[in-house]
């Protein structure tokens, strides 16, 4: 059976970030009838100016809740009633993260049991959480506490009882566009005429906010509990980011910065052992499926990776060029870009 979002209440932690305010959008137009929307964010300013952009009085369904995924008792006030919940809010900068870990900890792995105890208390049916290519094999805080989160969510399944509840994960890279990508930096930067290089054999992989929101409507519809949801999608070269936004910049090799890697991995070899894969996406089954394994891949037609598979960006066969990243910034970013 296909989605359907209609008649159904739904809350998106971090509702006003990139991701939040596509998943927005896209569900008012897909599913008009959607019962409730709950815009779950602790920044007030922010809910401000989503407001403008969402007023209740144009899409009735909209509500915005200020809080904070640590604060239990609010988080669990805001599920009341909620069916979905699609968890994005997280400290997601390298840096930050590493200057202030305990901070990157109480959101990204405290806040993820608050969710998890709010869906299994409020009779939430199904909950889906965004990670990151940098949860795989981490080597900074940041995506250490992302997989963190992502194992207290596919556990989370062994504790649900009886309950009709799923919780899944969906893991994907770095988003073209969005607060902390290096398309927006370089946007800026070229005017400098010098574009800061960190390692000239840099790749990262590269998603659309509409293809992220795209994942997570595919985990809502197709999760049987305790999955990871990995897209395959296209890497790119940062010489090429840099060459198609600023072909007559120079570029400055700076170095890589503290917790950064050469290439991001989505699917380690130790993860291959139990992934399949299907048209678009590759899927990490739990250590502990509360269903059948054969069954699972008889119904999508998976089919099981061999030994030593590994997916990161620069063991793609998908690359995007210059001109291509940059009809991507114009879809994507700034329609009226031009070198």
């Amino acid at each position: 059976m296909a989605l359907d979002l209609n008649h159904k209440s739904i809350l998106v932690t971090g509702g006003t970030g990139s991701f939040g305010k596509q998943f927005v959008q896209t569900v008012f137009d897909k599913f008009p009838q959607v019962r409730r929307l709950v815009v779950y964010s602790r920044d007030e300013l922010k809910q401000y100016e989503m407001s403008q952009t969402f007023p209740q009085s144009k899409y009735p369904a909209i509500r915005y809740f200020i809080g904070d995924v640590r604060d239990a008792d609010r988080l669990k006030r805001a599920c009341e009633g909620v069916d979905i919940i699609v968890h994005a809010a997280a400290l997601k900068q390298v840096p930050a993260a590493e200057y202030n870990p305990m901070e990157c900890i109480k959101t990204n792995i405290f806040g993820a049991e608050n969710v998890i105890n709010a869906a299994l208390d409020c009779g939430v049916k199904e909950v889906v959480a965004l990670s990151t290519d940098k949860a795989a094999a981490p080597i900074n805080l940041y995506g250490a506490t992302k997989l963190c989160s992502d194992k207290l969510f596919v556990a989370a399944n062994n504790m649900k009882g009886a309950r009709d509840l799923r919780f899944s994960v969906v893991r994907y890279g770095n988003v073209i566009g969005s607060r902390g990508s290096v398309v927006p930096f370089f946007l800026q930067q070229r005017h400098s005429g010098v574009l800061p290089i960190t390692h000239p054999d840099m790749t990262r992989f590269n998603i659309s906010l509409e293809e992220g929101v795209d994942l997570v409507l595919y985990a809502l519809e197709h999760s049987w509990g305790g999955e990871i949801f990995v897209p395959k999608i296209p890497s790119y070269k940062i010489t090429e980011v840099a060459e198609a936004i600023g072909p007559n910049c120079r570029q400055e090799i700076v170095g890589i910065r503290p917790g950064e890697k050469l290439h991001e991995e989505m699917i380690t070899e130790t993860d291959a052992l139990s992934t399949i894969e299907l048209d678009r996406y590759y899927v990490i089954l739990p250590s502990t499926p509360q269903w059948s394994v054969d069954e699972f891949i008889a119904h999508f037609g998976g089919k099981r990776m061999p030994l030593g598979f590994h997916y990161d960006s620069a063991n793609n066969d998908h690359w995007l060029s210059a001109e291509q990243i940059r009809e991507e910034i114009r879809l994507h970013v700034d329609a009226d870009f031009e070198v």
